[in-house]
């Protein structure tokens, strides 16, 4: 099955990239390797804004980690000139949990992003490295921002 019958088959439609908020560009090419900037969870084209352990739940975080990977997936087909299939791995993900001093779930939000990579891109070329980190706030109040390094055929 191909990358875009599986998102198909998950009601995905990819999302055009999205204009950088700073000084930055969406993704960068070195070598075999592609390097996306973080992407903020977004709801309604705003920010999916909250704090885990504080207002937001653990399954509310990993839907807004999944929103980020959808994200995720659309600057990283502009990425490939809009072909998935060049994808040959993804490598790693970082992921940031806006989170409570004692919020400990921070793996099981990242969660969201991680488990809609490997339906997308099967068991071998999406299983990644992770890192899954909480922090005292992100940019405009989201609740979840997340970066991938994929490599290319």
């Amino acid at each position: 099955m191909t990358i875009a019958q599986r998102l198909a088959d998950l009601g995905i439609t990819l999302p055009p990239v999205a204009v950088p908020a700073a000084a930055y560009v969406p993704f960068v090419h070195a070598g075999k390797l592609v390097f996306l900037s973080g992407h903020i969870a977004k709801r309604d084209g705003k920010a999916w804004v909250g704090q885990l352990g504080r207002d937001t739940d653990t399954a509310t975080g990993q839907q807004a980690a999944r929103a980020v990977a959808i994200d995720l997936l659309g600057t990283l087909a502009a990425a490939c000139d809009g072909d998935l299939e060049r994808v040959r791995r993804v490598v790693k993900l970082v992921s940031l949990v806006n989170s409570a001093p004692d919020y400990t779930e921070h793996h099981l939000v990242t969660n969201g992003a991680s488990n809609l990579i490997g339906e997308v891109f099967g068991a071998e070329r999406g299983a990644h490295a992770r890192a899954a980190y909480g922090v005292a706030q992100l940019p405009m109040g989201a609740c979840v921002e997340i970066e991938l390094i994929a490599e290319l055929a």
